[in-house]
Formats: structure tokens, C-alpha cells, sequence
């Protein structure tokens, strides 16, 4: 199964990264200098450049701010739950996951896996049904983070939620109502962070299986933040409390 990946930053990552690439297309308007790099790392892989016009490239996806560059490649490979806390282990650190509970909002979920990458998350878990998937436009909002950060995709994320506490993997859900602070909670210890939907927010059965539930401080007139804002403070703060350093 192949798919696209569209814009500078995404294409140059999936380069860098050593995805399967088939073809890029860059478009004859492009400017120069943003496409050089792409280029010379393309021409080292010898992966097959077209230059076309931009019509060309509209056409090829049709939904997504492409930069004038296009990329053909494999379909991202979905890991195991397990990966992600082996990822953990052979790292040496305390598990840090994400699980998001149907984040239906691709520019979201791409946000998420930005913020993951930075914050060193180890993986973001996502529901197969009722979910955004790994899509270009995910690939574009992330800036190549998609490349980087292992998703899995599993049937029922209560069941993996249990599965992860059996590992020893505590589980904090970011609730509107919850009556604890985020910083009031201990995130030091192996951790998974369950945010939900954009407009129903965590399902009444996960956020049963949750061991705690946290919230954000708010003083607005609005009681809630952006899925993928709030996701990237809570990330912070387990960075902030566990003392690593993000260079």
C-alpha cells in the first residue's frame, strides 16, 4: 500500500529518516532554494525526481498545502503497544505514552506527534475506529514528527489500558473535571496520558479505567483548550517534573 506525503519539512524528514520513498515530484514553480536540500538527499538515496508543473501536483493531493513538493511512499508501519514500552527499556527510562482517545482532527493529532517528538514521548497509542489515522495532512502538521514518533493502533483502548497497568504503567486522564491540578500530580513514575475527543472529550469508560484525572488551571471565559494545546502542556510538565533536558 502506498500514500503521499506532501511539503518541504515532511518529504525532507521521510528522507532523513530512511522511509521508503518511490518518487518525488516538485513543481517547476517551486523556489529553488527551499527544494535543494530535498534534492541532494534524493539524488544520494537515488530516489526518481520529476519536476512538473503545479497543477500537476494539485492534482496529486488535492487536500493538503504540498510547498511544491510531493512525495510517493510506503504506507507508515502501525507498531505493537509492546514496542513502545521496549522503546522505554532500552532507553532506560520510566515509559511516557500518549493515548488519545478518537482525536478525529488531523492538524490535531499532527500537533500531538510534534509535541511528542520534542518532549521525548516514547509513543502515542490511537483507537483504529473512529480515529484519524496517519494521514498527509498528519504528516504535514507534524513537520516530519510523523517519521519519528512509533504510533500504535489497537482494537479497544480500555483493554490496553488495563494491558499497560499490568506493565506497571500508571494512567492520568486530562479531565475539564477533574478536582486534581496537573501540577499537583506525580508524573515521575512510567506514565500513559489519555486525551480526549476535541468536542465529547475522554469516554466515560476510559476515563473509569484512568488510575487518577488531572486538569489545567483556567481563568478565561472558555473552560477548555485546543485537544493538541493541552496535550503538549501536559507533555511539558512530565519533562519539567521528570528533570530531563530537551536540547
Amino acid at each position: 500500500m502506498e500514500e503521499w506525503i506532501a511539503g518541504k519539512h515532511s518529504v525532507l524528514e521521510a528522507l532523513r529518516s530512511g522511509r521508503t520513498i518511490h518518487k518525488i515530484w516538485i513543481s517547476e514553480q517551486a523556489q529553488k532554494h527551499h527544494t535543494l536540500p530535498i534534492i541532494a538527499e534524493a539524488k544520494k538515496q537515488s530516489i526518481v525526481i520529476q519536476f512538473a508543473d503545479k497543477r500537476k501536483l494539485d492534482a496529486l493531493v488535492t487536500d493538503v498545502p504540498h510547498q511544491g513538493v510531493v512525495a510517493q511512499v510506503t504506507a507508515h508501519d502501525y507498531v505493537e503497544v509492546a514496542d513502545l514500552l521496549e522503546i522505554a527499556r532500552t532507553r532506560g527510562e520510566a515509559p511516557f505514552l500518549i493515548i488519545l482517545d478518537e482525536i478525529e482532527d488531523p492538524h490535531n493529532l499532527g500537533s500531538i506527534l510534534r509535541s511528542a517528538d520534542c518532549t521525548g514521548v516514547h509513543g502515542v497509542i490511537i483507537p483504529k475506529r473512529r480515529s484519524v489515522g496517519l494521514t498527509a495532512t498528519v504528516s504535514k502538521t507534524s513537520a516530519g514528527a510523523v517519521e519519528y514518533v512509533p504510533v500504535a493502533r489497537v482494537t479497544n483502548i480500555a483493554q490496553t489500558i488495563e494491558a499497560l497497568k499490568e506493565e506497571g504503567v500508571w494512567v492520568a486522564g486530562a479531565d475539564v473535571e477533574a478536582t486534581q491540578l496537573v501540577y499537583a500530580a506525580d508524573f515521575k513514575m512510567p506514565l500513559a496520558i489519555v486525551i480526549g475527543n476535541e468536542s465529547r472529550g475522554i469516554g466515560r469508560l476510559i476515563k473509569d479505567k484512568c488510575d487518577f484525572l488531572v486538569k489545567l488551571p483556567m481563568s478565561g471565559q472558555i473552560n477548555s483548550l485546543n485537544a493538541s494545546v493541552a496535550a503538549s502542556v501536559l507533555m511539558y510538565e512530565v519533562v519539567r517534573q521528570r528533570g530531563a533536558t530537551v536540547s
